[in-house]
């Protein structure tokens, strides 16, 4: 294992005077030396096992994989899936969906084949030698290859979807003895006049290669029905042929992996047939989270307001521990989920713990990174395309930059471990703040803390890019939107009064802010918090004889509480007393 810190990444405090609120957390001096990284190391990937890692045996080809080293930050097993059909099933348009949707690496013998081949490789020269003289590839070569293949980083990584494979007994029987066991064998199972209808019908356009069928698939004009061949595999005869050797070998094949068997009904509708595979694997993913005490993408969460289980103790330790780190990951994602979900489009997420804060000397940019991260897997375990958005550099000579809490965040996020299933570069991508940022396949957007900087606004990109987004939806995670002093006019482009109302358009789906006297940073005298749809919860933080303390609650409000409501719930006065900030409670004033 080859340890690596993010350490030197933590920001500094930009600014030596925080400013005065009590919502805000002031910086934690005598508490920033001690403050550490985030877990993230370095270890080599692990593979299915060790023979598979490090070599394979056939006659006198002997296959080497040297060990890859990769960020890795947590643990979890990837799918493992067989699925079979006979010519025609719709095989080929199901194991798309599934490597769509899933995001596991697609491995079929045909294509195997003619990569080694392609390659020259020891192995590819070999198989060569008997399709020229006219001979089928042994099993002990093709299994060769496939196992060669399986042992990859990305299979190993992502998961692995073996189309076809194995074809005989002996074949399927090698893959045992190699402990290489898929977690589910899915059949499509046709009927075989269905079958034979698909294929007898079916015609290859010689000049494009694309494959037609008279009855399901017509050709667009008569000059390419003209030109339509039929395929030497695809008369009746042939196609007989060809389901009565799949059957023989599939039936070899059965008691192999009859436990895990499921057949499917492949007379249906592509989208019904899909339906039921998906559901299939998603409660295998569910099963196998289950067993490492998990979900599936490494995220534990609840699911009501009800099962919330108050805010944690000792929040002013810092470094925050890694159980305080989840509960507010947790506490984040199900308030941005909800909201989601009940049709949200434009989100804010405010969060201002110690660690998040970054006019703090405790401000951790590993922490805002793991959250980001929390955020962006859970959705993608949905079935999502998220698109993780950093600002770039911003202004031009001397106001040229990116803020100080963004620098590194984008080397950080392609550096992190994002779960065994692979979903950094399928279901999760690394962008840009802007129009152009926005493809037809991403279903959402996670905008990471998008800021103003003196003489530069982000709030036109912002825009160009909610307006190209449409109706799906952007989440804001800490942004910092007010205004700020304009250079050459570069702040002016949309007016003062736009900007603040573009900025406040965007709903808060998730608040959490501590409570301290103004100017101080100890004790923590409460909390505000709000989790959609929910409405806003103000704390008191009490200290119990025992050492301990506990929050309790003080108030509940619909919308955000203004100051005055605070200054009340502090003082034990009903909502409608008169207002009064005096005293201690003055420090409330001026806030939100």
């Amino acid at each position: 294992m080859v340890p690596t810190s993010f350490c030197s990444l933590q920001s500094s405090n930009v600014s030596s005077t925080p400013s005065i609120s009590p919502l805000s957390i002031s910086s934690l001096a005598s508490s920033s030396s001690s403050s550490s990284c985030s877990s993230l190391y370095l270890r080599p990937s692990s593979l299915f096992s060790t023979r598979l890692r490090s070599s394979y045996v056939f006659g006198d080809l002997h296959l080497k994989r040297s060990p890859e080293f990769k960020v890795k930050c947590a643990a979890g097993e990837p799918l493992k899936v067989m699925i079979s059909g006979a010519p025609a099933s719709g095989k080929g348009t199901q194991c798309e969906l599934i490597v769509q949707k899933f995001g596991l690496v697609h491995i079929s013998t045909g294509d195997i084949l003619r990569a080694e081949i392609s390659a020259g490789t020891e192995i590819g020269n070999k198989a060569k030698e008997f399709m020229n003289s006219g001979q089928l590839v042994p099993d002990e070569i093709v299994t060769a290859m496939v196992t060669t293949r399986l042992s990859g980083e990305d299979a190993t990584e992502k998961g692995w979807l073996l189309d076809g494979f194995p074809r005989t007994l002996l074949q399927a029987e090698s893959l045992q003895k190699l402990q290489i066991k898929p977690d589910i064998y899915l059949i499509l199972d046709v009927p075989d006049e269905i079958l034979i209808d698909r294929c007898v019908g079916r015609r290859l356009d010689p000049e494009t290669g694309k494959i037609y069928h008279l009855k399901y698939f017509p050709p667009e004009t008569e000059e390419i029905k003209g030109r339509l061949v039929t395929r030497p595999d695809d008369t009746e005869e042939k196609v007989k042929q060809r389901l009565e050797i799949y059957k023989r070998n599939a039936e070899a094949i059965a008691p192999v992996y009859l436990s895990i068997t499921k057949k499917i009904d492949g007379s249906r509708p592509k989208e019904e047939i899909f339906e039921e595979i998906s559901s299939l694997l998603s409660q295998i993913q569910k099963e196998k989270a289950k067993k490492l005490g998990k979900s599936t993408l490494g995220l534990k969460s609840t699911s009501t307001q009800d099962s919330w289980r108050g805010i944690p103790t000792r929040l002013n330790n810092i470094p925050h521990s890694r159980e305080i780190r989840k509960y507010f990951y947790d506490d984040v994602l199900e308030g941005t989920k909800r909201a989601v979900k009940d049709g949200r489009t434009r989100l804010k997420v405010e969060i201002n713990i110690p660690e998040l804060n970054p006019e703090m000397d405790v401000y951790r940019i590993g922490t805002l990174m793991e959250l980001i991260r929390t955020i962006a897997l859970s959705f993608a375990d949905d079935g999502k395309r998220v698109k993780v958005c950093i600002q770039g550099s911003m202004g031009e000579g001397a106001l040229s930059g990116m803020p100080l809490q963004l620098a590194g965040t984008r080397k950080i996020l392609e550096y992190m471990d994002w779960g065994e299933y692979g979903a950094l570069g399928t279901f999760v991508k690394i962008g840009s703040i802007g129009a152009k940022e926005v493809d037809e396949q991403d279903d959402m957007f996670i905008l990471v803390a998008p800021q103003n900087a003196v003489g530069n606004c982000i709030i036109d990109d912002m825009k160009a890019m909610t307006d190209a987004a449409g109706d799906r939806p952007v989440i804001l995670v800490n942004p910092r939107l007010k205004d700020l002093p304009g250079s050459s006019g570069i702040m002016q482009t949309m007016g003062r009064d736009k900007r603040l109302e573009y900025a406040a358009s965007f709903q808060i789906c998730y608040f959490f802010r501590l409570l301290y006297y103004a100017g101080t940073q100890y004790p923590i005298m409460g909390a505000l918090r709000m989790s959609h749809p929910y409405g806003y919860e103000l704390y008191r933080r009490v200290d119990e004889p025992s050492g301990k303390e506990r929050y309790v609650l003080l108030s509940k409000y619909p919308t955000r509480p203004s100051t005055d409501d605070i200054n009340d719930a502090f003082q034990g006065k009903e909502r409608n007393a008169e207002k009064k900030s005096s005293g201690i409670w003055g420090f409330l004033s001026g806030i939100f």
